[in-house]
């Protein structure tokens, strides 16, 4: 046999037993079984009674453009979380999704303040400039929305 083939490159050794159980398959970079990377829970574990008592108390969550009601402005000078960044993409969002375009740029102008390109006044300093930007995008497309509507 020729020496740079036995080079450990292709000496991988295949087994077809899955049934040892002392772990000395990891050390040789063998693949965890699915079962022993994670247990899972029994898909039967909520009982018939458990179900209804549950379904009869949930409620889905409808949003009908009332997103924005529930930010509280202004949102200061301290940095925004990621969380409540989405938020404000999310309100002004549906605002658009909901055709509601005067009311979308008028809430991003609450948001950032009424100067587009963010010179004169800074009413959300903490606002990362990827959020901001993308609110200052919707607020154009909101007011040439509402210009044609």
């Amino acid at each position: 046999m020729d020496p740079d083939l036995d080079s450990g490159l292709f000496g991988i050794q295949l087994s077809d037993s899955e049934d040892n159980d002392n772990g000395s398959d990891l050390a040789e970079g063998n693949v965890p079984k699915k079962q022993d990377v994670n247990a899972t829970t029994d898909r039967t574990a909520q009982s018939e009674e458990e179900f209804q008592e549950v379904r009869k108390d949930y409620r889905v969550k409808v949003e009908n453009g009332g997103i924005w009601k529930t930010i509280k402005l202004p949102l200061g000078s301290e940095r925004i979380p990621k969380s409540d960044a989405q938020a404000l993409l999310h309100a002004v969002e549906e605002l658009y999704f909901f055709r509601r375009y005067a009311e979308g740029a008028h809430f991003v102008n609450e948001l950032l303040g009424t100067n587009r390109d963010d010179t004169k006044e800074d009413m959300a300093p903490g606002l990362d400039t990827d959020t901001r930007n993308l609110l200052r995008y919707y607020e154009g497309k909101c007011v040439e929305k509402a210009k044609h509507a």
